[in-house]
Protein backbone atom coordinates (compact mmCIF):
# COMPACT_ATOMS: atom_id res chain seq x y z
CA UNK A 1 0.00 0.00 0.00
CA UNK A 2 1.57 3.52 -1.09
CA UNK A 3 0.81 6.53 0.88
CA UNK A 4 1.61 10.31 -0.10
CA UNK A 5 1.18 13.46 2.61
CA UNK A 6 1.34 16.67 1.01
CA UNK A 7 3.03 18.97 3.97
CA UNK A 8 2.99 23.19 3.99
CA UNK A 9 5.84 24.31 5.14
CA UNK A 10 4.46 28.03 4.76
CA UNK A 11 1.44 29.97 6.34
CA UNK A 12 -1.08 28.72 3.70
CA UNK A 13 -1.55 29.99 0.35
CA UNK A 14 0.87 26.81 -1.30
CA UNK A 15 -1.80 25.60 -2.84
CA UNK A 16 -2.16 21.75 -0.99
CA UNK A 17 -5.20 21.77 -1.57
CA UNK A 18 -4.90 21.54 -5.92
CA UNK A 19 -1.83 19.39 -5.53
CA UNK A 20 -3.89 16.93 -3.20
CA UNK A 21 -7.16 17.17 -5.22
CA UNK A 22 -4.64 16.38 -8.12
CA UNK A 23 -3.00 13.02 -6.38
CA UNK A 24 -7.01 11.89 -4.89
CA UNK A 25 -7.65 10.91 -8.71
CA UNK A 26 -5.69 8.32 -7.90
CA UNK A 27 -6.35 7.29 -4.45
CA UNK A 28 -8.70 5.67 -2.21
CA UNK A 29 -8.48 7.25 0.75
CA UNK A 30 -7.98 11.25 1.49
CA UNK A 31 -7.45 12.29 4.84
CA UNK A 32 -6.88 15.60 6.39
CA UNK A 33 -4.92 15.47 9.53
CA UNK A 34 -4.05 19.35 10.76
CA UNK A 35 -6.18 22.88 10.44
CA UNK A 36 -9.13 24.44 10.81
CA UNK A 37 -11.98 26.10 9.10
CA UNK A 38 -9.26 28.85 7.77
CA UNK A 39 -9.04 29.89 4.44
CA UNK A 40 -9.66 27.07 2.53
CA UNK A 41 -8.96 25.69 -0.85
CA UNK A 42 -10.39 26.87 -4.60
CA UNK A 43 -10.71 23.39 -6.77
CA UNK A 44 -11.65 24.21 -10.27
CA UNK A 45 -13.22 20.31 -11.77
CA UNK A 46 -14.44 20.25 -14.92
CA UNK A 47 -15.78 24.29 -14.88
CA UNK A 48 -17.17 23.42 -11.67
CA UNK A 49 -15.84 26.05 -8.89
CA UNK A 50 -15.89 24.16 -5.53
CA UNK A 51 -14.58 26.47 -2.64
CA UNK A 52 -13.60 24.17 0.42
CA UNK A 53 -12.61 25.18 3.90
CA UNK A 54 -13.00 21.59 6.01
CA UNK A 55 -13.39 18.80 4.15
CA UNK A 56 -10.75 17.44 2.54
CA UNK A 57 -10.10 18.09 -0.92
CA UNK A 58 -10.99 14.54 -2.60
CA UNK A 59 -14.21 14.97 -1.01
CA UNK A 60 -15.65 16.16 -4.32
CA UNK A 61 -14.29 12.45 -6.21
CA UNK A 62 -16.56 10.37 -6.51
CA UNK A 63 -15.96 6.72 -4.98
CA UNK A 64 -13.07 8.04 -2.59
CA UNK A 65 -13.11 8.62 1.37
CA UNK A 66 -12.79 11.57 2.70
CA UNK A 67 -11.11 11.36 6.57
CA UNK A 68 -11.18 14.21 9.12
CA UNK A 69 -8.18 13.47 11.67
CA UNK A 70 -7.53 14.33 15.01
CA UNK A 71 -4.73 16.98 14.34
CA UNK A 72 -7.85 18.88 12.68
CA UNK A 73 -9.96 21.24 15.06
CA UNK A 74 -13.28 20.84 13.72
CA UNK A 75 -16.23 23.30 13.79
CA UNK A 76 -18.98 21.21 13.58
CA UNK A 77 -21.17 24.20 12.64
CA UNK A 78 -18.74 25.43 10.18
CA UNK A 79 -18.67 21.41 8.48
CA UNK A 80 -22.66 21.27 7.99
CA UNK A 81 -22.59 24.47 6.45
CA UNK A 82 -20.24 23.40 3.55
CA UNK A 83 -21.60 20.23 3.67
CA UNK A 84 -24.82 21.86 2.71
CA UNK A 85 -23.20 24.31 0.41
CA UNK A 86 -21.29 21.14 -1.36
CA UNK A 87 -24.90 19.32 -1.37
CA UNK A 88 -26.30 21.94 -3.21
CA UNK A 89 -23.58 21.75 -6.05
CA UNK A 90 -24.65 18.22 -6.16
CA UNK A 91 -21.74 16.57 -4.49
CA UNK A 92 -22.89 13.46 -2.44
CA UNK A 93 -21.64 13.74 1.04
CA UNK A 94 -22.94 10.79 3.93
CA UNK A 95 -20.93 8.73 6.03
CA UNK A 96 -20.13 6.51 3.04
CA UNK A 97 -17.94 9.08 1.56
CA UNK A 98 -16.67 11.03 5.15
CA UNK A 99 -15.14 9.64 8.40
CA UNK A 100 -14.56 11.78 11.34
CA UNK A 101 -11.97 10.73 13.94
CA UNK A 102 -13.49 10.07 17.19
CA UNK A 103 -11.04 11.97 19.28
CA UNK A 104 -11.29 14.97 16.93
CA UNK A 105 -11.27 18.08 19.55
CA UNK A 106 -14.26 20.93 18.15
CA UNK A 107 -13.83 24.21 17.84
CA UNK A 108 -16.53 25.98 19.97
CA UNK A 109 -18.39 29.48 20.23
CA UNK A 110 -15.97 30.38 23.02
CA UNK A 111 -13.44 29.72 21.12
CA UNK A 112 -14.48 32.15 18.42
CA UNK A 113 -14.87 34.75 21.08
CA UNK A 114 -11.73 34.52 22.64
CA UNK A 115 -9.66 34.22 19.46
CA UNK A 116 -11.76 37.97 18.88
CA UNK A 117 -11.32 39.23 22.42
CA UNK A 118 -7.59 38.99 22.68
CA UNK A 119 -7.58 40.55 19.05
CA UNK A 120 -9.44 43.49 19.94
CA UNK A 121 -7.94 43.73 23.31
CA UNK A 122 -4.48 43.16 21.20
CA UNK A 123 -4.78 46.76 19.43
CA UNK A 124 -1.97 47.58 17.22
CA UNK A 125 -0.24 44.21 17.93
CA UNK A 126 -3.16 42.20 17.07
CA UNK A 127 -1.43 38.90 14.74
CA UNK A 128 -4.36 39.15 12.16
CA UNK A 129 -6.48 35.83 12.98
CA UNK A 130 -9.52 34.47 10.77
CA UNK A 131 -11.26 34.55 14.09
CA UNK A 132 -12.79 31.49 13.77
CA UNK A 133 -11.48 30.23 16.88
CA UNK A 134 -8.93 27.87 15.75
CA UNK A 135 -5.87 28.85 18.19
CA UNK A 136 -7.91 28.79 20.91
CA UNK A 137 -9.41 25.16 20.05
CA UNK A 138 -5.87 24.04 19.22
CA UNK A 139 -4.74 25.58 22.96
CA UNK A 140 -7.73 23.38 24.69
CA UNK A 141 -6.42 20.41 22.92
CA UNK A 142 -2.63 20.81 24.18
CA UNK A 143 -4.41 21.63 27.77
CA UNK A 144 -6.29 18.16 27.76
CA UNK A 145 -9.56 20.26 28.32
CA UNK A 146 -11.26 20.11 25.24
CA UNK A 147 -14.57 18.84 23.86
CA UNK A 148 -14.69 15.78 21.40
CA UNK A 149 -16.12 14.51 19.18
CA UNK A 150 -16.94 11.09 21.27
CA UNK A 151 -18.16 13.17 24.42
CA UNK A 152 -20.71 14.10 22.57
CA UNK A 153 -22.39 10.57 22.87
CA UNK A 154 -22.53 10.55 26.72
CA UNK A 155 -24.06 13.08 29.11
CA UNK A 156 -21.98 12.50 31.84
CA UNK A 157 -19.13 12.84 30.34
CA UNK A 158 -19.98 15.95 28.23
CA UNK A 159 -21.03 17.99 31.65
CA UNK A 160 -18.16 16.92 33.08
CA UNK A 161 -15.58 18.35 30.01
CA UNK A 162 -17.70 21.11 29.64
CA UNK A 163 -16.90 22.33 33.34
CA UNK A 164 -13.65 21.41 33.22
CA UNK A 165 -13.63 23.66 29.83
CA UNK A 166 -15.39 26.87 31.36
CA UNK A 167 -13.04 26.75 34.51
CA UNK A 168 -10.50 27.92 32.14
CA UNK A 169 -12.80 29.60 29.83
CA UNK A 170 -14.43 31.69 32.49
CA UNK A 171 -11.69 33.71 34.21
CA UNK A 172 -10.09 34.18 30.42
CA UNK A 173 -13.23 36.21 29.57
CA UNK A 174 -13.49 38.00 32.59
CA UNK A 175 -9.84 39.11 32.20
CA UNK A 176 -11.12 40.85 28.59
CA UNK A 177 -13.81 41.98 30.04
CA UNK A 178 -16.64 39.33 28.95
CA UNK A 179 -19.48 37.56 30.25
CA UNK A 180 -19.21 34.04 31.83
CA UNK A 181 -20.32 31.07 28.96
CA UNK A 182 -24.20 30.20 29.00
CA UNK A 183 -23.38 27.00 29.60
CA UNK A 184 -27.00 25.72 29.24
CA UNK A 185 -26.62 27.54 26.18
CA UNK A 186 -23.54 25.79 25.02
CA UNK A 187 -24.75 22.44 26.70
CA UNK A 188 -28.14 22.61 24.28
CA UNK A 189 -26.19 23.70 21.10
CA UNK A 190 -23.88 20.68 21.56
CA UNK A 191 -26.86 18.34 22.65
CA UNK A 192 -28.61 19.71 19.20
CA UNK A 193 -25.31 18.94 16.61
CA UNK A 194 -24.58 15.08 18.29
CA UNK A 195 -27.27 13.62 16.09
CA UNK A 196 -25.47 14.73 12.88
CA UNK A 197 -22.10 14.62 13.97
CA UNK A 198 -21.53 11.24 15.40
CA UNK A 199 -22.51 8.84 12.93
CA UNK A 200 -19.52 10.36 10.61
CA UNK A 201 -17.65 8.79 13.61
Amino acid sequence: MANVVVVGAQWGDEGKGKIVDWLSERADVIARFQGGHNAGHTLVINGTVFKLSLLPSGIVRPGKLAVIGNGVVLDPWALFAEIDKLTAQGVAISTDNLMIAENTPLILPLHQDLDQLREAAAGKAKIGTTGRGIGPAYEDKVGRRTIRVADLADDETLEARIDRLLAHHDPLRAGLGAAPIDRAELTARLKAIAPKLLPFS
